[in-house]
């Protein structure tokens, strides 16, 4: 169930990454909303073929049954997608950063963007660094805020549809609010997944210590 939360999160964002893909790999028509693409197409390009992976099929890391049994698919897939999501987060960033900005874009996403940019390439790094130093606990939280960033567009698709229905189309302050709304609600979820597991592990740890210690008396 986790997965598929995961996945039906990530479908709506790759299908766009897929048209949008076609449209550069065909050569389309340049338009307004296409033309910055057109223009330079390997940062989009990659920043796709890296992205959709990435999010569909890293939802699968954090299924903590699945984990479990496929502990090898585990380690083989986080060695392939965590080196997707750095390739996704830098063209991010460069797309950010370099793209001429389109209609409705404006000086406040494009902080957000560099921002959570930057945090998920980041995140990922001390994700790796994590687990190069065995410490697997500390590696699965930065690996999961990191993905929460990844799959932000999936959120940023639910934040600006009732916006899109009862209001219409955002101005630059309205969109970029919605867009940090789906980072934020995705980076806060993660925080709490991590911290009810700590939790729930100290739980586990006490409770142990106290049946031994019942055990001892």
């Amino acid at each position: 169930m986790v997965a598929a939360g995961l996945v039906a999160l990530g479908v709506v964002p790759s299908i766009a990454g897929s048209v949008r893909l076609a449209e550069v790999v065909r050569g389309a028509p340049v338009t307004a909303a296409n033309a910055r693409f057109l223009a330079a197409p390997v940062p989009v390009v990659l920043h796709i073929l890296a992205v959709i992976p990435f999010c569909i099929i890293g939802a699968f890391q954090f299924a903590p049954g699945f984990r479990r049994r496929q502990r090898g698919w585990h380690r083989a897939a986080g060695r392939i997608l965590a080196p997707l999501g750095l390739v996704a987060a830098l063209t991010g960033l460069w797309m950010a950063h370099f793209y001429a900005w389109p209609p409705g874009d404006g000086q406040a996403l494009y902080v957000l963007r560099l921002l959570f940019g930057s945090m998920m390439a980041l995140f990922l790094m001390l994700g790796l660094d994590a687990v190069r130093r065995r410490q697997y606990v500390v590696h699965g939280a930065w690996m999961m805020r990191g993905y929460a960033i990844g799959l932000g567009a999936g959120t940023q698709v639910l934040t600006h549809l009732p916006w899109f229905l009862l209001v219409g189309k955002p101005g630059e302050l309205a969109r970029a609010i919605l867009m940090g709304a789906g980072w934020v609600i995705n980076i806060g979820v993660a925080e709490w997944i991590i911290r009810r597991g700590i939790h729930q592990d100290r739980g586990a740890l006490h409770g142990a210590a106290m049946r031994s210690t019942v055990i001892v008396q």
